[in-house]
């Protein structure tokens, strides 16, 4: 669960300024239903020496709040940060319940691909330096399962408990097997299904960064029906929005269709399982976000499939004229003994 909590223009400035650098600590509050910034301060020294001395000042013992600390260490985004989520004990419950649910929104509106470490805390020695190394060592070991390696470990388990019985079942299957998982949208792709819900463009493909855990998008080339096989990976998952024009029963229509296409057994396990788990909470940010009715979902296995008579027919099914009329069951077979006059209420009591 998360709260999509109003993020105010300065902070979102802000934001982009300390992705670049410029910035070594900011700190993020929640004030009248909005995420403000609280504080920020610039690097003077490296940022083990600037760590105690800019951070543990900025805690306040009865509210709680984030802190984005940067790091000097650099990944193929930028400077790596450490995201701290500060949450006092003697503070009152209904904030730490807020700051707990708005905590993935804040990530998401920074970047999570910035973010090297993720720190919990409800004192100081939690959070200041020699808390933060501690972190650190403990993480070396084993590294820790994302959100959606866990959820696949789960599916492995359940798979494994199913063969046991002999329960016919396949990663393709249309069956539901994940909790829906959130990838969030890059701007590219956020912008791409902006125009196509103004009909700006008529075709997005869109696939899944599993590193990054984000939704990337890979195209949106203008594209015909006789296109859209060619649009088609064969080795790969995508997601596909294509807007099909078309005439029905003498109206001209714009139809959005979502297409899912997984090319079978070429592709891995964990894409095959993560594809499967993302699409349904993508259409509903699709739907809910842009405004964007989805006519039709197809899920397909070759881009020969979408052909034009395919999508007219999935997008307007034919109708059956008429229901067969109900048969009334023939009796059994055989003799049957004489009928048998049941006496009214009436008679019943004549005769008595």
């Amino acid at each position: 669960m998360f709260l999509a909590l109003v993020v105010t223009p300065e902070l979102r400035q802000f934001l982009a300024r300390a992705r670049s650098g410029a910035v070594r600590l900011l700190k993020v509050r929640i004030q009248d239903e909005q995420l403000v910034l609280g504080a920020c301060r610039e690097p003077e020294k490296s940022w083990d020496q600037d760590y105690d001395r800019f951070l543990l000042p900025l805690l306040d013992e009865q509210e709680p709040c984030y802190i984005l600390y940067r790091l000097d260490s650099q990944n193929a985004l930028g400077y790596e940060w450490i995201f701290i989520s500060w949450s006092p004990d003697h503070s009152p419950v209904k904030q730490k319940m807020l700051y707990a649910a708005t905590r993935a929104t804040v990530k998401k509106e920074f970047g999570g691909g910035h973010v090297k470490y993720d720190m919990f805390g409800t004192t100081e020695e939690d959070v200041c330096l020699q808390g933060y190394q501690l972190h650190v060592s403990s993480s070396s070991g084993p590294a820790p399962l994302t959100l959606a390696e866990q959820e696949l470990q789960r599916i492995k388990i359940n798979e494994g408990r199913v063969m046991q019985v002999k329960t016919e079942m396949s990663v393709d299957t249309k069956h539901q097997t994940l909790q829906g998982l959130s990838f969030p949208l890059q701007e590219t792709a956020k912008r791409a299904l902006q125009k196509l819900s103004q009909r700006c463009i008529n075709y997005i493909q869109l696939r899944l960064d599993v590193q990054k855990e984000t939704i990337e998008l890979v195209h949106s080339n203008p594209t015909e029906i006789r296109d859209l096989p060619r649009r088609v990976p064969k080795d790969t998952p995508r997601y596909h929005f294509f807007l099909y024009k078309h005439s029905h029963e003498g109206d001209y229509l714009e139809s959005v269709v979502f297409i899912y296409s997984m090319p079978g057994y070429s592709c891995s396990i964990k894409e095959r399982m993560l594809y499967s788990s993302c699409k349904s909470r993508l259409l509903e940010e699709v739907e809910k976000d842009y405004q964007l009715e989805v006519a039709k979902k197809l899920e397909i296995d070759d881009g020969d499939e979408l052909t034009e008579e395919f999508l007219y027919d999935e997008v307007h099914p034919k109708q059956h004229a008429h229901k067969q009329a109900f048969a009334k069951p023939r009796g059994p077979a055989g003799k049957r003994g004489h009928k048998r006059l049941i006496k009214g209420m009436g008679e019943v009591r004549q005769d008595s």
